[in-house]
């Protein structure tokens, strides 16, 4: 049996993935207070509010069961790794450290299995190569690459970074599940329809942001996988007006029914913050809705209905691992253990 402390918990996605195949989470580790409720209520683990950077191996440790395989999982936040950061001293962010907090943990705890996930850029960046001579040097076998989402089933062209290491013995992901990607109809086109502003009487989640009078006409005359280049200039943004704003299309559009959705972001509510045009109704796709293209089941709660709010729900529902990322890590490390009770058997 495997038990995991999940660090940069988040709202959960990893360890929901996890416990999909049985792994047993024991514990989350997150800064971020607001993500308590949906961790807790949806996964049968403990959450503690704390920065890894405080987080002693004396109390990572006490979770662990005796006899059981220890597995550390740590998602780092990927800001400081983004494209989005492109030209930045991402060192100069105050999240650039976490990596080495996490791999301080590695060594003292010393579990025998460790998995994380990031940007594909993560590579870039001299700490990643830092962390993974550390595990190399305390004899980890390391699987590490990029992995296309769309390829595990998810309806969403995500691409992470993901790494997993065993002292076992050598490590690697499952072979890719679908050689059919899954359409954003597949995964949204049964939910009830709504208007921009409107929320979903049984589903408080299900709910999409207001539109200003300026970006309802601009959502009337967009397309399916269209841009803002199929508008009268009239009502472009300004800064699309200008030359350094063309080589930016893909802010202001429809996702398209017949194609997995973009990356779900932070903003990913917000009609003006990438293609996140619902492709048909009249406003930017709901919370739930971003929430499914995450993978996360349909009843996963994040805040209580009382309390919901596009910018926190938003932010946790974009910065989490999908859940069916967490999966496929999850039945990566199952099967590594079933393939090394195998050989065991031979010997």
């Amino acid at each position: 049996m495997i038990d995991a402390v999940d660090l940069f918990c988040g709202a959960g996605g990893l360890t929901a993935g996890l416990s999909k195949v049985k792994i047993t989470v024991r514990a989350g580790y997150d800064n971020d207070g607001n993500c308590e409720h949906a961790y807790t209520v949806n996964n049968k683990a403990k959450f503690i509010k704390k920065s890894v950077e405080e987080v002693t191996d004396d109390e990572v440790r006490a979770w662990y069961r005796e006899g059981n395989i220890k597995l550390l999982a740590g998602c780092a936040p990927c800001q400081p790794f983004s494209t989005y950061n492109q030209g930045k001293d991402a060192s100069l962010d105050r999240k650039w450290p976490l990596l080495y907090a996490f791999q301080r943990l590695i060594k003292d705890v010393s579990p025998e299995l460790v998995t994380m996930e990031n940007v594909p850029d993560v590579t870039k960046h001299q700490v990643y190569h830092d962390f993974v001579s550390a595990l190399k040097l305390q004899n980890y076998h390391v699987w590490e690459g990029k992995v296309s989402c769309v390829e595990y089933g998810l309806p969403q062209k995500r691409q992470r970074h993901v790494l997993l290491a065993s002292k076992l013995g050598p490590i690697q992901i499952i072979p890719k599940t679908h050689h059919q990607h899954v359409s954003v109809y597949e995964a949204i086109g049964g939910f009830p329809a709504l208007a921009a502003g409107e929320h979903h009487q049984t589903d408080p989640l299900h709910r999409a942001a207001k539109l200003s009078p300026i970006n309802l006409t601009r959502i009337l005359l967009s397309k399916q996988g269209g841009t803002w280049r199929d508008w009268p200039e009239t009502i472009r943004a300004e800064c699309h007006k200008k030359p350094s704003g063309k080589t930016y299309p893909s802010v202001y559009g429809r996702m398209r029914w017949d194609e997995p959705s973009p990356t779900m972001t932070t903003l990913c509510y917000g009609f003006g913050n990438g293609r996140f045009g619902h492709p048909e109704q009249n406003r930017a796709i709901s919370l739930r809705e971003a929430a499914t293209l995450q993978s996360f089941p349909n009843d996963y709660e994040f805040l209580p209905p009382e309390q919901i709010n596009f910018r926190t729900v938003g932010r946790m529902i974009g910065n989490a691992v999908p859940v069916r990322l967490g999966e496929v890590i999850g039945l990566s490390l199952v099967k590594h253990l079933a393939g090394l009770s195998d050989q065991s058997l031979k010997d």
